[in-house]
Parts: C-alpha cells; sequence; structure tokens
C-alpha cells in the first residue's frame, strides 16, 4: 500500500508540473499574442499621427508653392501690362515673360 501510495503521490506531482508547465505555456502565448495586438494598436496609431504630420506640412509646401508660382504669374501679367501700354510688340513680351501672345493681347 506504500507503494502504491507513493508511485500515486509521484504520479500526482508529475501531473501537477506538466499541467503548471502547459498553464505558463498558454499564459506565455496568449501574453505574446496580447502584447503584438497591443504593440500593432500603438503602432497604427503612431503611423497615422506620423502620416498626419507628414500629410499637413506636404500639403503646406505644396500651397506655399502653389502661391509661389500664382505670385510670379501675377508678375509677369503685370509687367506685360506695362510693356504693352509703353508699346513693346506682343510677340517680345511673350518671350521675354515667357506668356502666350493670346494671354497678351486678352490683357
Amino acid at each position: 500500500k506504500d507503494k502504491h501510495s507513493y508511485k500515486k503521490s509521484v504520479m500526482n506531482e508529475f501531473e501537477y508540473e506538466e499541467t503548471l508547465k502547459e498553464y505558463r505555456q498558454e499564459g506565455l502565448e496568449e501574453g505574446r499574442e496580447e502584447g503584438r495586438e497591443e504593440g500593432r494598436k500603438e503602432g497604427r496609431a503612431e503611423g497615422r499621427k506620423e502620416g498626419l504630420a507628414e500629410g499637413r506640412a506636404e500639403g503646406r509646401e505644396e500651397g506655399r508653392e502653389e502661391g509661389r508660382e500664382e505670385g510670379k504669374r501675377e508678375e509677369r501679367m503685370k509687367n506685360a501690362v506695362n510693356l504693352k501700354r509703353i508699346g513693346v510688340p506682343v510677340e517680345d513680351i511673350a518671350k521675354a515673360l515667357e506668356l502666350t501672345e493670346d494671354e497678351i493681347k486678352a490683357l
């Protein structure tokens, strides 16, 4: 009887240890998965934030560039009006200011 109960208690300890190993492994796997998911969420949030910041910066730069181009064009048109007023030929104005003759005639 003592031999049998010893085997039983050893077996129960072994089963207990195996069960603990399984639970530890399951816990590790669950923890890793939760960590990955949390990392993904944080990464997506950070990526969105960075993307918005980059998009805003690019948008501002594009807006500035468009504004500069528009200002240059307005300046050329103003110069074309002045040159036309003093009698410079349309063809010469077009070449000098990189405008079309039709644009200059419309002024």
